[in-house]
């Protein structure tokens, strides 16, 4: 299929793009990298009679480091953070799971905002973040707001943006000493979408973490406060003190009745929490297994 009649502009600026996202009549949609769009225009799953290019925003392509806090325009793609264009204050992380994002074409690309806006369940992007603590700078003709990403992302495909409103920038805080990571998903085969995905931001020091698990039927599952994933308490001794059963019990509560789907998650996150044991010793990659 080809897509349904549209037209289509290109801003130079962030202002004259809010502008016109908040003037605009009829149903406007925002296009950066295209990876998600442009099939859904061809299929007609979406039919805009205006797409918006904001690729020619040279705000969107913001990449600075503000305290501990590492800035991404919302059209940084995939890309440029595998290759290092970008700063980084996650020793590494984000690296990782953007080189296991589909493939190399796809990552040239897509872009970051673009992914969350999407809110794929199984996008990297969309589960790493919110492990990590990510938050999201929105913007409209009004002004400027900031919202946790875990608030952000409210169900599979859909966000919390206000008409008129667009995702500007991510904001990431960074790994510190002492904090162990972790991240690994489940795919068919490599480059496909995940059927689970397991991330863990733990800092046995302190004795809290988050954990997360994604490639679920809606939002990401965040554990935001984990100890009774670890038997009540994060230590050192994390990666022994997993417990499977207090996983898949959540994973029940969540409203997963599928046995054999909640041993593959657990499965997967259990290998992320093993992986991050890692990480408080050498760094290790992200690891993504194909059946």
């Amino acid at each position: 299929m080809k897509p349904a009649p549209f037209a289509y502009e290109r801003p130079g600026d962030l202002s004259a793009l809010l502008a016109r996202l908040a003037d605009a009549p009829g149903r406007v949609k925002l296009m950066a990298g295209g990876q998600s769009l442009g099939p859904m225009l061809n299929l007609r799953l979406v039919e805009p009679d205006l797409v918006l290019d904001i690729t020619g925003v040279p705000e969107l392509r913001r990449a600075a480091i503000e305290g501990d806090t590492l800035v991404l325009g919302a059209c940084v793609t995939h890309a440029d953070i595998e290759d290092g264009r970008v700063p980084d204050v996650t020793k590494g992380a984000m690296a990782r799971v953007a080189s296991a994002i589909a493939y190399r074409p796809v990552r040239n690309r897509g872009t970051l905002g673009g992914s969350l806006v999407h809110a794929d369940p199984a996008a990297d992007w969309v589960t790493s973040l919110v492990a990590l603590g990510a938050e999201v700078e929105l913007a409209s003709a009004s002004g400027r707001r900031r919202l946790a990403l875990d608030a952000f992302v409210t169900g599979a495909l859909d966000v919390a943006l206000a008409p008129g409103e667009m995702l500007v920038a991510v904001r990431i805080p960074g790994l510190g000493p002492g904090i162990a990571w972790g991240y690994v998903k489940h795919c068919s085969k490599i480059g496909e979408f995940a059927h689970a995905i397991g991330a863990v931001r733990l800092d046995p020091g302190a004795g809290h973490g988050r954990v997360v698990i994604g490639a679920v039927e809606g939002a990401p599952l965040l554990v935001p406060e984990a100890r009774h994933l670890f038997g009540g308490r994060i230590g050192p001794d994390f990666a022994d003190r997993f417990e499977a059963a207090a996983a898949d019990a959540l994973l029940r509560e969540a409203g997963m009745t599928d046995a054999v789907a909640r041993h593959v998650h657990v499965t997967v996150l259990a290998r992320a929490v093993a992986q991050a044991a890692t990480t408080l010793f050498a760094p290790t990659r992200t690891v993504s297994e194909a059946a």
